[in-house]
């Protein structure tokens, strides 16, 4: 939030698959997945909505990879 971006996360207790749905149906751009075996690597998965391409990406880098992702600053 600090770089003025929106964030919404969501904790249900519900299958992933209930809740990528969710995401999909809101039309949320960008798709952070954090799970435990990734986490545990420090990595997080990144989905770009727009263009459906995946990609892990380094704990330590996330934030600077979604400003430039969501500002188009690359």
């Amino acid at each position: 939030q600090a770089q003025g971006i929106d964030v919404l996360l969501d904790d249900r207790k519900e299958r992933p698959g209930v809740m990528f749905a969710d995401m999909e149906l809101i039309g949320v751009p960008h798709q952070l997945v954090i799970g435990d075996r990734n986490l545990d690597a420090e990595d997080i998965e990144y989905k770009n909505r727009r263009s459906g391409e995946k990609q892990m990406i380094k704990l330590s880098a996330i934030v600077d990879f979604l400003v430039s992702e969501i500002t188009g600053a690359k």
